[in-house]
Order: structure tokens, then sequence, then C-alpha cells
């Protein structure tokens, strides 16, 4: 391949007609293509990577000399523009002074098409500019933008300024203009539904600084939870650690909610999160002795963090009447179960699980049924249907974008503590042993979680479970919650495992006198079902997860997707059973065979996702140099071998008309 600085000439033809069309180009839209003078139709570039691919597509269906292609700011695509540009402007001249008034009016009427069409671009089902956004997560025809670039260019119809047009010192002078942040800002929606829509802005939501400090500081809780959980393996200390946690979840999913749903980046803002982290900082210190002594405290400062954001969705629905309806709603629906909780207080043990549960139900919950109601249907009566419509005509979004990649750094953090937790000291001078042999199988198992989620799970993806549809969406929203505390529990019991001296070349004088006073002669029953329950769990819900999804089609796969996820389920039942053995497997046999079970769910989604006709080894050079095509023809064995014989062509056309023909008959062309 040429450098750069090189016009890519393109010897093929071309195939596209010869006259030209009125293309509009939106602000901020690349050109991607022009006709030259000489009829030559010139494609852009924007790498020499894409130029080839471009050449080899183009060689297919065009003719010699047809076309040129062009990278995109060199010399030759510079040229091509002002050859292009000049050869326009002459013409312009030659049509002014021939047809004077005539010509004028008819610039201004194409100006008036011009914005019309781009207009109707932007409103139409295939306008909006999220092509990234789509590329990754999958189409959806039910998403506009709420701003559009051309909006600030062009604002007339009879305006003499185009939307392409770019002013460098405009651009420099608002360069070197700092900006400053405010005490308050009026808040912004920066998504909503309306009428089945969703209204968003163009760009990307990037994630906060202070919600990444929100991650780290919840590194406390999941210690706290997990290691007590796991230190007295309990039933008792099981629903202990469910409630924690999933209080201690809606502190995460709360702050997300608000940062997702409203753009005011303030000063005040910043205080908000701060409160609310002061309210998770005291829920934190008050969970250890939760169940018999601080259980006060502890729902004290959890309805703090609450009823805090119930105040917050109030002040919203003040401040923004467009959503006022769906404020005060959610606003309800934190508020109603609080009730529960203050009333928990009073009541002692068993008791109290009647009032804690409904609670956290409703916590956990109250956001779908608010959704539920927004969006309508048929199951509702008449008269609550066309209230609903008017009460919720505008009600806020997540962001796609900014949902997952919270959600992922989350999962991320989750992963890392599982590997941090099985981090020991060893006291020997030759410390490759039994705890280092466990650690290692930890470490290979929590990877191999990480590989599947992030890597196998989103490789392929066609449609992301939250595009797809609203049923798909509130499952992936609600399975990640049994997920990470699932992960969570095993996790922290694992830490238990890797320190155990329960078989050979473990002795505990090996260790580090600080791992040395943690490590157990004996792994207990409970242990053993909180490690391979979580795990199986966890291994479990990420099949889940993955059946939300659509995935792209892929021809003749070794294994399909659908047989994968079977087998993920399967191996996840044998890890749930594994602790039937009992002391038939000590700690260090107990990691490695569900190590194994994870490596195998693994090689299964390397190896089937593959086509049978490649090679799953090596990528060779010649094979892909080489082109197959398969297709399914209502042709006989018979009728393939006369032709190769007589040497006459297969007229497609007419195999494609047969409409009963012989069954059976696949050929390879």
């Amino acid at each position: 391949m040429e450098t750069p600085a090189t016009l890519v000439n393109a010897s093929p033809s071309i195939g596209h007609n010869s006259h030209s069309h009125h293309h509009h180009h939106h602000a901020g839209r690349r050109l991607r293509h022009f006709f030259h003078p000489d009829g030559r139709k010139i494609h852009i570039a924007g790498s020499p990577d894409e130029a080839e691919h471009i050449r080899k597509t183009l060689s297919t269906t065009a003719k010699e000399g047809g076309f040129d292609i062009v990278i995109h700011g060199t010399p030759e695509h510079l040229e091509a523009l002002r050859h292009t540009h000049a050869h326009h402007e002459e013409k312009q001249k030659q049509l002014k002074e021939q047809h004077g008034d005539l010509a004028d009016e008819f610039e201004r009427v194409i100006r008036e098409l011009d914005t019309l069409s781009a207009e109707l671009h932007m409103i139409s089902e295939h306008a909006v500019q999220l092509d990234a956004n789509f590329s990754k997560y999958g189409y959806s025809a039910h998403l506009r933008t709420k701003d559009s670039p051309t909006e600030s260019t062009a604002t007339s119809l009879y305006g003499d300024h185009h939307g392409n047009s770019f002013d460098k010192h405009q651009w420099d002078a608002e360069r070197k203009l700092g900006s400053t942040m405010r005490l308050y800002q009026k808040p912004i929606v920066r998504q909503y539904f309306h009428k089945g829509l969703l209204w968003r802005a163009r760009e990307a939501q990037e994630v906060a600084s202070y919600e990444l400090f929100v991650d780290l500081f919840y590194v406390g809780i999941i210690a706290i939870s997990g290691d007590s959980a796991a230190e007295h393996a309990t039933g008792k200390s099981l629903l202990h650690f469910i409630i924690t946690f999933i209080l201690g979840w809606k502190f995460w999913s709360d702050i997300s909610i608000l940062v997702s749903w409203f753009d005011c980046d303030d000063i005040l803002r910043r205080f908000t999160v701060l409160f609310i982290l002061t309210c998770l900082l005291g829920f934190t210190t008050n969970m250890a002795a939760a169940w018999t002594e601080t259980y006060t405290p502890m729902i004290g400062f959890y309805l703090a963090a609450r009823l805090f954001i119930a105040a917050s969705m109030l002040w919203y629905a003040w401040q923004i009447p467009m959503v006022r309806g769906s404020m005060i709603g959610n606003g309800v629906m934190i508020i109603v179960p609080a009730a529960l909780w203050i009333a928990s207080i009073h009541v002692e043990e068993p008791g109290r699980q009647a009032l804690v549960w409904p609670a956290i139900a409703l916590d956990l919950f109250g956001g779908t049924l608010m959704v539920t109601l927004q969006r309508g249907g048929d199951w509702m009566s008449g008269r609550v249907s066309e209230w609903a419509k008017r009460t919720f005509e505008f009600f806020p979004g997540a962001n796609i974008e900014h949902r997952i990649e919270r959600t992922g750094q989350f999962v991320t953090l989750v992963f890392g503590y599982s590997v941090v937790g099985l981090l020991f000291q060893s006291g020997v001078p030759f410390g490759v042993n039994a705890f280092f042999g466990k650690a290692v199988l930890a470490l290979i198992q929590a990877f191999s979680f990480n590989w599947l989620y992030f890597e196998i799970d989103s490789f392929n993806l066609h449609t992301h479970a939250i595009r797809r549809h609203f049923i798909s969406a509130i499952i992936w929203f609600a399975i990640h919650i049994p997920f990470i505390m699932s992960f969570v529990l095993s996790g922290a019991t694992l830490n238990k495992l890797v320190l155990a001296h329960d078989g050979p070349d473990s002795s505990v004088h090996d260790l580090f006198e600080t791992y040395a006073t943690r490590s157990e002669e004996h792994i207990s029953s409970g242990q053993r079902w909180f490690y391979c329950v979580g795990l199986g769990l966890s291994l479990a819900s990420m099949g889940i997860i993955s059946t939300t999804h659509v995935y792209k089609i892929i021809p003749n796969q070794r294994v399909g997707k659908n047989k994968r996820i079977a087998f993920r389920y399967l191996a996840a039942l044998i890890i749930i059973l594994l602790p039937l053995a009992e002391d038939r497997l000590n700690s260090l046999e107990l990691i490695a065979t569900t190590c194994g079970i994870v490596l195998c769910v693994l090689f299964l989604e390397l190896y089937g996702s593959t086509c049978i006709e490649d090679s799953f080894w090596i990528d060779a050079c010649e094979s892909r140099k080489k082109c197959h095509y398969s297709a399914k023809c209502d042709v006989t064995k018979k009728e393939l071998e006369a032709t190769l014989k007589d040497g006459t062509v297969v007229d497609v056309e007419e195999l494609a008309r047969r409409g009963g023909g012989e069954k059976g008959g696949v050929a390879s062309v």
C-alpha cells in the first residue's frame, strides 16, 4: 500500500450511473464522495486501510478508470476539491451571466430544498446521528437526537449561510475562552421518552470522576459484607448478607440514576454526591453488628440517603415541569417503602422480616413499576390509560452508554475484589506450594469470568438487551443483582479456601504470621456451599444476561450460541452440586474442579463461535486468498455434473424461479 500522501489510483470500474445527484451533507459529517468535472467519482477514505477496502469493494462493480480514491486531508484530496470547486464557481458565473435573476431564484429554491431535506432527514427513522452507538448496541428506529449540529447554522429557510461553513477566526476565539463552575445550575433532562420515542443528546455521556470515586468507596461494603458472611457461613449470615448488599446496591444505583437522568454540572451536584457517600459511610460502619446492636443507625443512614433522593426528585419535578408527573411518581415510590423501613425498627426478629422484604421489593422494583405505568398498555382501563398518557407524556430515560459503562465498571470492581481476596504472603524461602497453586487457579478462574462477561458475551453483538425490548432491558437490569451478589459471596469464601491448610503441601508454617492466624485446618460445609453455589449462580446469571441480547448470525458455526448457553447452565449446575462431595474434596481439589469447569465453558465459547470452514488454530494466508461461496439450490447433482461436462454456465435466475424443485440438493459453487 502507498503512503497517505498519494492518490490511490483505482483501475477497476464503477457500476454507478454517470449522472450526478444532489447530496445533503450536514455539519459534522465527512463528505464521502463527489463527482469530478471529468465525470470520475472521487471516493474519500479516512485511512489507507479504508482506501484499500473501498478499492477491493469497487473492483467487482466498477468500470476501468471510472473513479479515484483519495485519503482524507491529503494534497490530492485538496486538489480535487479545489478543482471541482473552481469548476462549479465558473459554471455558476456563466449561468448568472446567461440567465440573471432566474439563476438567483433557482439558487434560493435549492437552499430552501436543502434546509427542508435536512429537517426531513433529521426526523425520519434513519436520521439518528448515533452511528457508533448503533453499531455497538444495535439500531433503534424509536431513537431521536434532541440537538443537531445544523441547528446553529441553518436557522432560516432563506439564510445565506450554509451549515457546512467553518469560521476559523470564530473557532480560534472560542477555543481560547474558558468556562466556570457555578454553585447552582438549573438541571436539564439528558434524555426523555415522548410518545414512544427516546429523545437524547447527540453526544455520548461520559462517566464523571466522582462516579468512579463512588465505585472505589464501595470496595469497603463488598469487603465487610462478604467477609462477614464467609467467616460464619450459616443461613442467618447469608440472610443478613443479602439484605445489607441490596441496601448498599441502592446507594450506588441512586447516584447513577441522578447523574444519568439530569445534567447539572455544578458545585451543588458534588455536595449531593458527598452527602450520599457520607450516608453510605455511616451505613457501612454499622453493618457488622446490625442484627444485634446497630440495626437502627444502619437503617437511619439508609433512609437519610433514600429520602434525600426523594426530595431531589420532588425538586426536579418543580424545576422541570415537562417531567413533573414522572418525578413525583418516582418520589412516592421511595417514600412508601421508607415507611416500612421505619416500622421495621420497632419490630424484633423474626417478625421484622415481614416488613423488610416488602420494603426491599419496592426499593428494587419500584422503578420498574413506574416505567410500566408510564409506558401504558392494553392492560389499563380506558380512563387510567388516558390519565397515564396525559400525566406521563414525558419521562426521563437511561442513557445506554452511561448505564452499560457504569454497570461494567461495577462488575470490574467485583472481579477485582475476588483477585485481591486471594493474595497472601509466604513465610518460606521457596513459596511454590498448595497455597500458591490455589491462588493461581483462583486467578485463572476470575480472569475467565472477566473474559466471558466483557468479551465473549459482548462479541458480535447485534442488539443490546436495553435497546432490544422493554422486557429484555428489565431482565438485564434485574439479573445483575444476583450475579454480582453471588460472585461477591463466592469471592469472599474463596479467600478462606486459599488460606486453608487442609491438604498436602499446605503447612500453616509456610504462611506469614499475619495470614497464618487466619488459616483454618478444615473448611466448613457452609463455606463449601457459599463458594460453589455463589460461583454457579454467577455463571448461570451470565448465561441469562447473554440470552437477553441479540447476536449477529455467523454461518456454519461449530456450536450455536443457544447450545453454548445450555452448556453454561449445565456447568453451573455441576458446580452448585459439588458440595455434596463433602470432605472427599479438599480446598485445592475443590478450587481445581471449579476452575476446570469454568475453563471448559470458556474453551467451548471460543471454539464453538468459529466457523467450520475456518481453521481454529491459525489464520492461514492461503485460505484468505481463496473465495468460497455456499448456496442451497434446487438443483440435482446430475445437473451440475452435466453442466461441468458440457462447459455451460448454470443459470442462477432459472434456479431462483423453480418453485418446487427437487429437495435436498445442496451444492457448493
